[in-house]
């Protein structure tokens, strides 16, 4: 196989995009409602109907809308009693978000590793390594080696699927774990028929831009607990007491959700479920086109998980290196279409190195051979050929 891209530039066509959200006729109802009323900020009768919206969706009694699935899951860590100073286990394969907001907690990530079928947080490494590196002192988790408390894992939906959360919640349950599911790719994921994000104590799901459905940003808390509903919605709004005196008795933060992102986020759950049927028909498509491509491995498909395919994602033949992976996706945007990786592993990244892991072959493995094709609700047909037909072509040119 050549080791070079190709000396002649790959001509251009349409621009493909990675995933761009499709609006509604209702998002521009909404949106005139909003501003026709003067409630455009964050407050207004959207933030609870979209709110409503999300619980149901998720069978689930409450639901709290913030500024970002970042801020969301802070507040969910907080929720169930993350300190400074505490650990929190994290999936290694992920967007750094979900890092970011344990040490906007105060606390400091474990990783655990991929597992290389579905590529999820690995429930068999989840387990070895609370074995061999906890104990249970008091009823509390504590790590061997610094004597810090392991409060709570957060195991992280990706590419809409779901982790094997049966297994997570029970091994969480024998080390006195309290579970946040970080599902922000994960709406509309079904694992052995429950709504993913509600397996824990909390779910976070996230409606950035570039998700199946979008508030334009914006991030929800789900949960069963209404106290911790209550609490996570207190400190949201900068923990106001008293709105007419300004009396705040507690550190809050500026994360509500505006009137306009919900009324977006409304108009899109009510389209949901038609989105989901195209993503799965596409899905399908680029199956049957991908699958006589030699040595590529297709995006897991487990009888256990009612996937969403938000990111439809392959993997590249074994042996392919990080410099040629590199150069197919820069095939791609030559020819104006948009790809993308698996995210770095994040016991990788600067501000995470010398934080505890499991081992993280699987992780750096996925990440140099993964990767993304274009899989936006408005995909056409027509569009899914031209993508196969460029990855077949790139794959002979690299």
């Amino acid at each position: 196989m050549p080791s070079k891209v190709s000396p002649v530039p790959p001509q251009k066509s349409e621009a493909i995009p990675l995933s761009v959200p499709t609006i509604t006729s209702s998002a521009w109802i909404y949106m005139q409602q909003c501003l026709d009323s003067g409630w455009v900020s964050s407050a207004g009768p959207f933030v609870t109907d979209f709110e409503k919206a999300v619980a149901d969706r998720a069978g689930v009694a409450h639901a709290v809308a913030m500024s970002s699935g970042t801020a969301a899951l802070h507040l969910a860590l907080k929720s169930v009693g993350v300190q400074t100073g505490d650990l929190v286990i994290v999936s290694n394969l992920t967007f750094v978000a979900s890092a970011n907001a344990i040490r906007h907690a105060g606390a400091d990530p474990i990783f655990i590793d991929a597992e290389p079928h579905y590529w999820q947080m690995d429930p068999v490494k989840l387990e070895a390594y609370l074995t061999e590196h906890t104990q249970i002192k008091e009823g509390v988790c504590v790590q061997k080696s610094s004597g810090r408390i392991v409060r709570t894992l957060l195991p992280v939906h990706i590419l809409g699927m779901c982790c094997e959360m049966d297994k997570i919640v029970s091994i969480a349950k024998r080390f006195h774990l309290s579970v946040v599911e970080d599902a922000a790719e994960a709406v509309g994921v079904r694992y052995k028929g429950q709504p993913a994000g509600t397996f824990g104590d909390a779910g976070v799901f996230s409606f950035n831009g570039n998700k199946v459905v979008t508030s334009g940003g914006g991030g929800v808390m789900v949960t069963s607990d209404k106290s911790k509903a209550d609490r996570v919605r207190y400190w949201s709004t900068q923990s106001k007491n008293d709105e007419v005196e300004g009396i705040h008795n507690e550190v809050g933060f500026n994360y509500r959700m505006t009137n306009l992102q919900a009324a977006l986020g409304l108009s899109q759950m009510e389209a949901l479920d038609d989105f989901l049927q195209i993503k799965r028909k596409n899905a399908a498509r680029y199956a049957d086109l991908l699958k006589d491509i030699p040595n590529l491995t297709l995006m897991p498909v487990p009888s256990s998980t009612e996937s969403t395919f938000w990111l439809y994602t392959i993997l590249l033949p074994v042996g392919t290196t990080l410099p040629r992976r590199k150069k197919l996706i820069e095939f791609f945007r030559l020819k104006n279409i948009q790809t993308r990786p698996f995210w770095h592993p994040l016991h990788g990244l600067p501000p995470y190195r010398g934080c505890d892991a499991t081992s993280t072959e699987v992780s750096e493995d996925l990440y140099v051979r993964g990767l993304s094709l274009p899989s936006s609700v408005s995909l056409t047909q027509r569009q899914i050929v031209a993508c196969v037909e460029t990855l077949k072509e790139g794959l002979s040119h690299i």
